[in-house]
């Protein structure tokens, strides 16, 4: 269907993300990156656009009566942890895996699905409009990244976001809510009596929180999962702290918004903790099994389920689905990596399943002109 071939498309995305993988891009100063990924486009003849450290591209016959379909994954990385044995920015490739950071999260998704869009950059007549977008700060859920090309961008009516799913079918993602508790209490010197010690009364606040159920359970996600990940209270060993301040990360199922979930530990705490959300922003998202995106990739036996980490995929509005190359559990250790053969069926599987979910979508078309007429 395009004018690039596969094999070639291959070739050029593997140099990119050994390229990318050399460059460090830690979240917000992506700078670099973006110039490789500029460059890309350029040597495909493709226009895009840049704000800050994103960059995106409209198909070449882009039509504005046309549904939009979004291709999404994201350059920046994390900072490499102290466990590392190999240099993290260098691209080294043995037993035919390639080591690096980003190399998996999302290296390998984000020159995949670039060399998707390149396949069917110029194509005439397609169904849906589709624009590429590689985003920034996805990994410090900062204010620069895909959130704030959003404005920029036509309706979106639905999206794949590239993170490492071994081309499985995630059409479902856990939300996050982070709760900053304090438990009050009364300061005083250790040596005497006080009734009214904070971390006493932290006690069964954390207990709640590991203890508490919320009622509905996801199909896909199962429940939410409340954990305290943080404990600070007192800094002198004959003081008794006036506050415990307590860390909760909460993972959302799609049967809640964070908000309602907020609300409800509030009501259940009551005054035994002030309690302050981190943000809200960060909500679940699903996509339904019989959607044609996720039926497309059924048809060439991928499987579908709930992803419990989270992604740019939370501040979306639209029916998105998550899926790319690599493994989900390499992300964030030590000498990353991925497969070569991992990157290879990831740009084969995306062309397949796009094609047959546009091949679908003119199908459905055509059936509903039928009817009309």
């Amino acid at each position: 269907m395009g004018i690039t071939t596969i094999p070639i498309l291959i070739q050029e995305a593997i140099i990119l993300l050994k390229k990318l993988i050399e460059t460090p891009s830690f979240s917000s100063k992506e700078d670099r990156t973006a110039l490789l990924i500029e460059a890309w486009f350029t040597h495909n003849n493709i226009n895009f656009k840049r704000e800050n450290n994103n960059i995106w591209a409209f198909n070449k016959h882009f039509n504005e009566a046309l549904p939009t379909l979004l291709l999404n994954s994201h350059h920046d990385t994390v900072k490499p942890n102290q466990g590392y044995t190999l240099d993290p920015f260098k691209a080294i490739e043995k037993d035919g895996k390639l080591f690096g950071l980003g190399s998996n999260d999302a290296g390998g998704c984000l020159v995949s699905l670039m060399a998707a869009f390149t396949y069917f950059y110029e194509v005439d007549n397609l169904p849906y409009n589709i624009v590429m977008v590689a985003s920034a700060e996805e990994e410090s859920s900062g204010v620069n990244g895909l959130n704030s090309v959003l404005k920029h961008l036509p309706h979106l009516d639905c999206a794949i976001v590239g993170e490492p799913t071994e081309m499985q079918l995630a059409i479902a993602e856990k939300g996050l809510l982070v709760l900053d508790v304090i438990v009050e209490g009364t300061a005083g010197h250790a040596a005497h009596p006080n009734n009214n010690n904070s971390i006493i009364n932290a006690l069964p606040v954390i207990e709640w929180f590991g203890d508490y159920r919320f009622e509905k359970v996801s199909d896909v996600l199962g429940p939410v999962k409340m954990t305290v990940t943080g404990i600070n209270a007192g800094k002198q060993h004959n003081v008794i702290p006036a506050e415990c301040h307590l860390v909760i990360d909460i993972r959302v199922n799609d049967c809640y918004s964070n908000t309602e979930i907020l609300e409800k530990v509030i009501e259940k705490l009551g005054n035994k903790a002030k309690v302050t959300p981190r943000s809200l922003h960060l909500n679940s998202s699903s996509i339904a099994i019989d959607h044609p995106i996720v039926k497309a990739g059924i048809a060439f036996g991928r499987s579908t389920y709930g992803s419990p980490t989270l992604s740019d995929q939370s501040v979306l509005y639209c029916k998105s689905l998550k899926l790319g190359p690599g493994s989900s559990p390499r992300s964030h250790t030590a000498d990353e990596f991925i497969y070569i053969n991992e990157i290879e069926e990831g740009i084969e599987l995306y062309i397949k399943i796009l094609s047959k979910f546009l091949e679908q979508d003119n199908q459905t078309a055509a059936a509903n002109l039928k009817s009309e007429l």
